[in-house]
């Protein structure tokens, strides 16, 4: 199963509580911080949720 590699790119100060929900479930809380997720259906949905506030890359196994 591929990997990807999720990273906080913008504050949630600011946003709605389901967008800073969806942060904080995929282990985000500071700007620059980093998790790596297996690439799947949920996680890719949280993801297009708040796509503007994240930034994805593949990560090679």
């Amino acid at each position: 199963m591929s990997k990807i590699k999720v990273t906080l790119v913008k504050s949630t100060i600011g946003c709605l509580e389901n967008q800073k929900a969806n942060v904080k479930a995929l282990g985000l809380n500071k700007v620059g911080a980093s998790k790596i997720h297996d690439d799947n259906p949920v996680i890719r949905g949280m993801i297009f949720k708040v796509s503007h506030m994240v930034k994805v890359e593949e990560v090679k196994e």
